[in-house]
């Protein structure tokens, strides 16, 4: 860590197992494809997102909710060989525990089809026995793949505490105007700005234009995430891109997740929004050269001593 403060964040989200299939193409409907090779491994983009801040040097503690199955059980055994703070990890004695099935062709490009499970069952009861994580933490990071009432209750206990809340809305949603504002940071893709403003994102006009419709909204910080092209930032302070890192991918599967993973890391260690992209576009750069989610996900040191 080169003597920078320990920042603790806590993950409000999703855990799934991914059973993953590498293909030369992505089938079409009513297509069979042939000469794939299979993986299983963990993933979720809360489990994805907690992993890989706790690989890159936070204390992390981790809400969710999985099955009484063997994926759940495997998946609390993981997230505490991570380092990760397990006691709000909830069992479900009703639902199975997520799973998401998804295909990588040969340019990288993926298809994702989750059964949620559990997941859609992690309630704002069950956060509320958390209430002391959310008072210890600096910044709480949430997304998507949760029922929208337990988001909307996490980031509003969080405000009236005065912490960080920030929101990677995938998949994307309709957001209320009460969780906007009740938000920090928010890191949409081009889509997931697009449900959010109605505006279709296709230059850097309607990137800006996107971004300053969700500052309207009520959000401090804006990030659009831009895949190749790297991110745009817009607050008080920036309106600009920030370039991606240039390297070969393989799979993009857990690349958002490792980014926001690494963003709130770099932001709880004090750094600008500005730093904090650009050592979240290193993070990610380095997972999408690698398959799966959480096996993608670089230590504190790759990031460190990257050069792409």
């Amino acid at each position: 860590m080169n003597g920078l403060r320990k920042g603790k964040i806590l993950v409000v989200g999703s855990t799934n197992t991914d059973m993953v299939v590498r293909t030369e193409h992505l089938p079409r409907p009513g297509e069979t494809v042939l000469g794939g090779t299979f993986l299983m491994n963990p993933g979720g983009k809360g489990a994805n997102q907690a992993v890989a801040a706790a690989r890159l040097g936070a204390d992390v503690i981790f809400v969710c909710k999985t099955g009484n199955d063997m994926f759940g059980i495997t998946t609390r055994q993981q997230l505490a060989q991570e380092g990760i703070d397990t006691r709000f990890v909830f069992i479900d004695d009703h639902n199975p525990s997520g799973v998401a099935l998804i295909s990588v062709d040969s340019r990288a490009e993926n298809t994702i089809v989750v059964a949620s499970g559990a997941n859609a069952n992690l309630l704002p009861l069950d956060v509320a026995k958390a209430e002391t994580a959310l008072d210890d933490c600096d910044i709480v990071l949430m997304q998507l793949e949760t029922p929208m009432t337990t988001i909307e209750y996490v980031a509003a206990e969080a405000a009236k505490r005065g912490k960080r809340t920030v929101l990677n809305p995938a998949p994307g949603a309709a957001l209320s105007p009460q969780l906007l504002k009740s938000l920090y940071l928010i890191t949409p893709n081009e889509t997931e700005a697009e449900i959010i403003t109605g505006i279709r994102i296709h230059n850097a006009e309607t990137e800006a234009e996107a971004a300053r419709r969700i500052r309207a909204m009520g959000v401090q910080n804006v990030i659009i995430t831009l895949g190749s092209r790297g991110a745009y930032i817009c607050n008080d302070r920036f309106d600009e891109t920030v370039p991606a890192q240039k390297v070969r991918a393989v799979d993009t599967t857990a690349a958002g997740d490792v980014f926001n993973g690494a963003l709130v890391v770099a932001l709880s260690e004090g750094k600008s929004l500005e730093e904090a992209v650009r050592f979240a576009s290193r993070a990610s750069a380095i997972s999408v050269t690698r398959m799966g989610a959480q096996s993608s996900i670089p230590y504190r040191s790759e990031v460190d001593r990257f050069v792409p």
